[in-house]
């Protein structure tokens, strides 16, 4: 139990590495903006399409559902879009500074729903296999730095403070543990393969909403295209290079 904790919150504290691009003076801020929201965007869309819809189709082909397991997956995925859509409404934020604001809010948001699932998942991995949680908590890990960039980069350009930047992205990170104490205090008889590939999925749908209507729309806003592109590139190939080891 103690080993499962452990690796979830080392795990969620990756995301803290993704406040590194604020930490240092840059002259031209807009570039830096540009480039982190587009890697973000990259690899929110690279875990999504190679890592957590496949899991999902993974987990549900158990049940025997037949054609209704793809239907299950895009459902729940779509669920994540629509979600996401209301709450991008529902923020009312209008100006440039505060459109800003607004990617790294939502960015925490989604990165919360996301990161829970996976402390739950390290939890049960950890405890079947030591060895399998390890390898699980550094995939997480990596991917997880760049989800900070997402959330601690936009945060800190629109308000110009580190302590909000810290504390929102801090969150975020507390939630990969949070979903391992969730797991052992009330959910390790209840959660299955079928919750949770329907809620990968969910997630799913959230993430690439938030890809391609906020972070690479926004990063875009600042006009450094041939960044943007290129950022958004090795995003992808950060996350399949990942693949290759874990």
């Amino acid at each position: 139990m103690g080993m499962g904790f452990f690796l979830s919150t080392m795990a969620g504290l990756a995301t803290m590495f993704g406040m590194i691009p604020i930490l240092f003076k840059i002259k031209n801020e807009d570039k830096v903006i540009a480039s982190s929201l587009a890697f973000a965007a990259g690899v929110m869309l690279c875990v999504s399409i190679t890592d957590l819809i496949p899991e999902s189709f993974l987990m549900l082909r158990n049940y025997h559902l037949g054609l209704l397991l793809p239907c299950f997956v895009f459902l729940s995925l779509m669920l994540g879009v629509i979600l996401t859509f209301f709450v991008e409404k529902g923020m009312h934020l209008k100006s440039e500074a505060s459109s800003l604001y607004q990617v790294g809010v939502i960015s925490m948001l989604a990165i919360i729903l996301h990161n829970i699932p996976e402390g739950i998942a390290t939890f049960l991995s950890t405890t079947k296999s030591t060895t399998l949680g390890l390898s699980l908590a550094i995939a997480i890990a990596l991917h997880n730095i760049p989800e900070g960039i997402s959330i601690s980069v936009p945060i800190y350009y629109s308000t110009k403070k580190k302590n909000k930047a810290f504390l929102y992205t801090f969150i975020s990170a507390l939630s990969e543990p949070l979903g391992a104490i969730l797991t052992y205090l009330f959910l390790i008889s209840f959660v299955n393969n079928m919750i949770l590939g329907l809620l990968f999925a969910f997630i799913a749908g959230v993430m690439l909403f938030i890809s391609f209507r906020e972070l690479i729309p926004t990063s875009k806003e600042y006009a450094y295209f041939h960044l943007t592109r290129i950022w958004f590139i090795i995003g992808i190939l950060f996350m399949l290079i990942k693949f290759l080891y874990f």
